[in-house]
Order: structure tokens, then sequence, then C-alpha cells
């Protein structure tokens, strides 16, 4: 009897062990994907909670970050609207969704498509492309921005940096 009584302590020792660490595991492992978001508005980002759906990077701040929603409502976040076109390109769904960025001239959410980009800033992946919600004589809309990013012409590729920055 004495035996049985310590195996079913034991049992429940393990079994409360168990929920406890699936508890803390799943309340700190990043944020991927948040589904739901019907409305295809922008999401507030948890930093430092949320990966970069493209790179994986943990995104610690919104300036040029984005945020791509698909029609079913599932929302994907990334670090730099580079990560956020890179991932896009190879989805059916991409001519379908809803994409936000953070500009870095009003620091508001805005429509990404009608963004306007600069060619030279500093973006958490390097690919240079800071989204604005004013145009200048120095940006370029989104459909050129995708462009560069397919044929490799960012900060990223050391010889198109150069030849940008003049170096």
């Amino acid at each position: 009897m004495k035996q049985i009584l310590k195996i079913l302590l034991t049992v429940i020792l393990l079994v409360v062990v168990a929920i406890l660490l699936l508890s803390v595991l799943k309340k700190d492992a990043p944020i991927v994907v948040v589904k739901g978001n019907l409305a295809q508005k922008p999401l507030p980002i948890k930093l430092n909670k949320t990966n970069d759906t493209e790179c994986a990077m943990l995104i610690k701040t919104t300036r040029n970050a984005a945020e791509v929603v698909a029609p079913d409502g599932r929302t994907w976040f990334f670090d730099d609207p580079g990560c956020m076109v890179k991932w896009l390109e190879s989805k059916p769904f991409k001519e379908q969704v809803k994409i936000w960025v953070h500009t870095i001239d009003t620091n508001r959410w805005i429509d990404g498509k009608k963004a306007k980009y600069g060619v030279k800033d500093h973006t958490a992946m390097h690919y240079g492309f800071g989204a604005r919600e004013k145009e200048n004589n120095e940006t370029i809309d989104f459909k050129q921005m995708q462009l560069r990013i397919y044929r490799g012409e960012t900060l990223a590729n050391p010889k198109f940096r150069a030849k940008l920055l003049g170096k």
C-alpha cells in the first residue's frame, strides 16, 4: 500500500511539473503569427516577443516594421520591409493580402502598397527601404521596392551598396 501511495504521489508530482513547464513554455514562446484579424488592421507588435516571419529575428522596434494580413485574418510580422517582400514572394495569396508598414517620417501604420520607400535607410536587415508616408525626391513606390529586392539591389548587397552610397 505504501509503495502504491509513493507511485501515486510521484505521478501527481510529475503531472504538476509537466503542466507548469508547458505553461511557462507557452507563455514565453515567440509570436510568429496571430489569427483572427478579420478587420485586416495593423496589430500592436509585442516588442522583444515577436519574431520576424522571414528572418526569425526578434522585433525590437516598430521603426521599419511591417505586417501582412491574409484575407482569413492571419497576421505575420516583419522587422524590415525587405523581409516582408521576400517572404511574400512565394505565397499564393500575395495579391489578396493587406500590407501595413510603420513609417519613419510620420511614425504611423499605413498601407504598405501606398507607402513610399527610401533606398538608403538603416533597416534591421540592411535592405535599406524605410517606409514613408510622404514622397520626396529620394523615394520609390512599393512596386519599385519589390523589384529591387527581387534583383538584389539592396544595401545588403555589398556591390550595390557601394554603388548606391558612392563608396
